[in-house]
């Protein structure tokens, strides 16, 4: 038996309900959240398993569904660094948590990817839709995710961060970065 295994059967086995809500595709809750959410953290790895995890944003709607089992990230110009892409290069998998600013819930997908190029995007009628327009605020390409697995997950996480909580918010806002973590940015 697994360490993991043992874990599991130590704790009394696996939540049925937890189980249950793992699916192969978008339930219209998950679907709903998704067409909401307005942040993401794509988390990938290269064959080596070297891994990233990298935030994406937009206005709400900005995470296209295209179907139950498909979604369409369009990727706005960043950093130009490309580690996602670059992983997907050789390991098309994909981990997605997805989030609604003031929601302690999040949904999580993980599937596998397809690039599509900037042409593909026009050609869908895509456009950058952020709060923020900059001159790098463009489409650059974008990463057709096949759904694997689809599920809501629960706000425990944001709970124990107090990640919303406006009065935590409301502390941090009032400070510098540099006054934060105690350092000056590299």
């Amino acid at each position: 038996m697994s360490r993991i295994d043992a874990m599991r059967q130590e704790m009394g086995g696996a939540d049925p309900r937890a189980e249950k809500k793992v699916k192969d595709h978008l339930e219209p809750f998950v679907r709903g959240f998704i067409e909401k959410a307005s942040f993401a953290v794509m988390a990938s790895s290269n064959r080596g398993g070297d891994c990233d995890a990298s935030p994406k944003g937009g206005i709400p709607g900005f995470i296209k569904v295209i179907d139950e089992r498909t979604l369409l990230f369009p990727d706005v110009g960043g950093n130009r660094l490309f580690q996602t892409y670059q992983n997907f290069e050789s390991n098309p998998k994909v981990g997605l948590v997805m989030m609604i600013p003031g929601i302690d819930a999040t949904v999580r997908v993980n599937g596998r990817v397809e690039i599509l190029d900037a042409a593909e995007l026009d050609a869908r009628r895509m456009k950058a839709e952020t709060h923020m327009q900059d001159a790098n605020s463009h489409l650059v390409q974008g990463i057709l995710v096949h759904i694997d697995e689809a599920y809501f997950h629960c706000p425990r996480s944001m709970q124990f961060a107090k990640l919303w909580d406006s009065g935590f918010i409301a502390d941090n806002c009032g400070q510098s970065l540099q006054q934060l973590v105690g350092q000056e940015k590299a």
